[in-house]
């Protein structure tokens, strides 16, 4: 049985697939006939960025393909629902496609094991992508994750970069998208909310998210000084004022 929303839950609802659809002309991500692969990682974004790509298209005049691809490293201790996710993908009529690997952690290293596992991962949804002939891949990172890489990285490595909207690899063989890059974590956790997207997710032993929850909490003191702190900080990004840096 379908849920019944309230005329202000339907209103929020739309406002975050018309801003998705928002970022998704501005940066021109996908176009008529394209097949886009969306990286499924188990957590509310992805599945929400799985969902909103398949509701659009419904009411869209151009066509194109979904598929969503889900990494299982079978050396790590974390898992998701394959069965649920299976079936939602069904329901959404994408392809899914499951990959199973491993991570390597014991030759890792000094590397941690959560970013042994990361490249890992990105390096099946790369090939994947590419021996299935897709040029499009999606992510299902947000605003605040721009705004937080971005704080890292001038703490960290002394550099003003980010995750971009849009990312050609590979001599433009691959188009990295991220079309929820103008969302909010907030707008995002109500949609899932809404729309009762339970996280797939297990919490990995290996996930650090120390750095990260630190430059999170930069912002979030950012944000209490300014309300519009975390939009400023996004668009400052493309607002350089060279003249009067050092």
């Amino acid at each position: 049985m379908q849920k019944r929303y309230t005329k202000q839950e339907q209103a929020f609802i739309q406002k975050v697939r018309q801003t998705a659809g928002k970022a998704i002309n501005q940066y021109n991500m996908i176009s008529a006939d394209d097949t886009v692969m969306v990286a499924v990682s188990g957590g509310k974004d992805s599945l929400a960025l799985l969902e909103i790509l398949s509701s659009r298209r419904k009411g869209m005049p151009i066509h194109y393909n979904i598929h969503a691809a889900h990494i299982i490293t079978e050396d790590v201790p974390y898992q998701i629902d394959t069965v649920w996710l299976q079936q939602f993908c069904e329901d959404l009529n994408v392809t899914l496609h499951l990959v199973t690997t491993k991570a390597n952690l014991a030759t890792a290293g000094k590397k941690k094991p959560c970013f042994a596992c990361s490249r890992n991962r990105r390096k099946e949804l790369f090939q994947l992508t590419h021996s299935l002939g897709i040029k499009k891949l999606a992510f299902g990172h947000h605003l605040d994750d721009a705004v937080e890489t971005l704080v890292m990285n001038m703490a960290q490595h002394a550099n003003i970069s980010s995750i971009p909207a849009q990312l050609q690899m590979f001599e433009n063989k691959l188009e990295v998208i991220r079309p929820l890059i103008l969302l909010t974590n907030a707008e995002m956790k109500e949609y899932a909310r809404l729309l009762n997207f339970q996280s797939l997710k297990k919490e990995c032993p290996y996930e650090d998210h120390t750095i990260r929850q630190k430059a999170r909490d930069i912002v979030e003191q950012m944000t209490s000084i300014n309300p519009k702190a975390r939009i400023n900080l996004y668009n400052s990004m493309k607002k350089i004022d060279f003249e009067y840096l050092p």
